[in-house]
């Protein structure tokens, strides 16, 4: 009796102190993933700085954004690394919420992201992985560092990962400059963006306030039966960078029964490379 116990407790304490280590294997993944895409995504700015006439071609509510947000004669970027503390994440509308940390990377030179999801259930820690690389994207789940819960793939998840890069576009501006996007202006304060890449088209409505600050970016392009998904910004501050840049997001699906907010996060800090 005495001996299981202390078998139990053995066990109880190695995996305390491999739930609490800062190591993971996911995260080891992400880190060596991120260094490889850094390398091999720099585009050949030389140094360059945004002027005017590089969005000359683009809509008017584009180019307006462009100007307000500060973005004229700073220097072009080869990617983004943006930011979350504490998200508010729902897997499912009868869901418990789950307090996460959430960092993201965008590249430019094609149309690339990577997010690593990083919290805990119960004191087991819980990590997700987000990608888009060749065309390929997919959502993978691991409890306890080791077992995987999920590992979403397929022409669905393609889509929605490209869908998802063309609503943060804006952040990054250096993509609004590249062959695979295009836009259309719809209004004064709405312009429809497309994103063509490896066979894969997807669109979607940015809508601008009356400062033209990036409101929201709305989609039918993310599920197979064309559920509306909407991206929500808000809060604009100005950044160490002299850029001004949201510090509010939400996700939501817009389902016909009510809107369902699963991603509501401040954004801690938004930089470029």
């Amino acid at each position: 009796m005495f001996v299981v116990l202390g078998v139990i407790v053995t066990i109880i304490g190695l995996l305390m102190i491999w739930f609490n280590i800062s190591y993971s294997p996911m995260k080891k993944q992400f880190r060596k993933d991120i260094d490889r895409l850094t390398a091999e995504n720099k585009l050949k700015t030389n140094g360059e700085v945004f002027t005017e006439k590089d969005f000359e071609d683009l809509p008017m509510p584009i180019r307006k954004y462009i100007e307000n947000c500060g973005y004229i004669g700073k220097r072009k970027m080869s990617y983004l690394t943006m930011q979350y503390k504490d998200v508010d994440f729902r897997t499912g509308k009868n869901a418990a919420k789950l307090r996460m940390d959430y960092t993201q990377y965008n590249f430019v030179k094609q149309p690339c992201r990577m997010a690593l999801d990083d919290a805990s259930m119960f004191g087991v820690p819980f990590q997700g992985y987000d990608y888009y690389e060749n065309g390929k994207g997919g959502m993978k789940g691991v409890i306890g560092k080791l077992i995987t819960i999920f590992n979403d793939t397929g022409d669905e998840m393609d889509r929605a990962c490209l869908v998802t890069f063309l609503a943060e576009s804006l952040f990054v501006p250096t993509v609004l400059l590249q062959d695979y996007v295009t836009f259309e202006q719809i209004s004064d304060y709405e312009v429809r963006g497309s994103i063509t890449y490896k066979g894969q088209t997807v669109s979607g409505v940015f809508k601008f306030n009356k400062d033209y600050e990036m409101e929201s970016f709305v989609t039918t392009d993310r599920k197979d039966d064309k559920t509306p998904w909407t991206a929500l910004c808000s809060n604009y501050e100005v950044a160490d960078s002299g850029i001004k840049v949201p510090t509010t997001f939400k996700a939501v699906w817009n389902f016909t029964d009510g809107d369902f907010v699963y991603f509501d996060g401040k954004i801690s800090s938004i930089a470029y490379g």
